[in-house]
């Protein structure tokens, strides 16, 4: 699903080149229409999902109704709010394999995560940049305009966080800078056996841009204004785990944040059908860290 976005076309495209047969749901497609803004789009989805092994849904659509009608076959979410993914793991059937959070953030991220060295109770911050420089689909602008107005799904703070009003310097690629509080869901994702406080903080590639964030963050009915923002700065992105106590950094960085998301989603889904196991899994669980390709650093 969301086969003509711009990482639904490099999931796609991975896949064929690791010898799957692959069917290209989206609303454009006559031989696989998916149009999941009514009930015949679910109908759709469920008639499509009776003759395949898997459906990844990189359409940027949150429903819980996705897992569902995608049973019997597999399902792999690429990325999801916390709130979406939790309700996701509850509603999946018994039985079916599942990834949730499979790309970047979440996905590279979790796997990040899970290979810093922690002990109980430790905070960890998450640093994500993405570049300005690269043109996303709707849906990725959508997500993140989403987010303006909005408190962080259960948060480890105890109170009520908003996304983009708080800030931190962190650690990036190439010096330090200034993050905002955003909700990415590595917190719902990462074992809780592991009693992690984890916070995630995004800045954009471009300064300016990031501080204009800030502006949405505190007066939400400008986020439509971030659709029109123009692509300045390069596609340059890094994610960067950070352990409070120690000062301990895991990071990876790359180059267009699309083609790493649907690359990374490819090999989730090659090694999620591959486990033996057929339950709920996140990257972490399936991938290691060395098995992750260049993603153009």
């Amino acid at each position: 699903m969301g086969a003509t976005g711009a990482v639904g076309r490099v999931v796609s495209s991975e896949l064929r080149s690791r010898g799957w047969v692959v069917t290209e749901g989206s609303r454009r497609n006559p031989a696989a229409t998916i149009d999941l803004s009514g009930p015949a789009g679910f109908d759709a989805l469920r008639r499509l999902a009776e003759a395949h092994d898997l459906v990844v849904n990189a359409s940027g659509v949150e429903d819980v109704r996705l897992v569902r009608a995608a049973a019997p076959a597999a399902y792999l979410d690429v990325s999801a709010t916390g709130r979406a993914l939790t309700e996701l793991r509850s509603a999946a059937v018994p039985g079916q394999r599942v990834l949730l959070g499979a790309g970047l953030v979440p996905g590279l991220s979790t796997m990040l995560i899970d290979a810093l060295p922690t002990a109980p109770g430790d905070s960890i911050d998450l640093a994500v940049v993405l570049g300005t420089g690269e043109p996303h689909g709707p849906a990725a602008v959508t997500w993140t305009a989403g987010l303006a107005g909005r408190p962080v799904f259960q948060p480890p703070d105890g109170r009520p966080v908003m996304n983009f009003r708080e800030h931190r310097v962190l650690p990036a690629d190439r010096g330090i800078r200034r993050y905002l509080r955003a909700d990415f869901p590595d917190h719902v994702l990462v074992d809780p056996a592991r009693a992690l406080a984890i916070r995630s903080y995004l800045a954009v590639g471009n300064r300016v841009t990031t501080r204009a964030l800030a502006w949405v963050g505190r007066v939400p009915r400008l986020a439509p204004l971030l659709a029109r923002t123009p692509h300045w700065g390069d596609d340059r992105w890094s994610v960067i785990g950070v352990n409070r106590r120690t000062g301990t950094q895991i990071g990876a960085r790359g180059r267009g944040q699309s083609r790493a998301t649907g690359v990374l989603a490819a090999l989730g889904a090659d090694a999620l059908m591959r486990h033996p196991s057929a339950t709920i899994h996140t990257m972490a669980d399936l991938v290691p860290l060395s098995a992750v390709p260049n993603l153009g650093a």
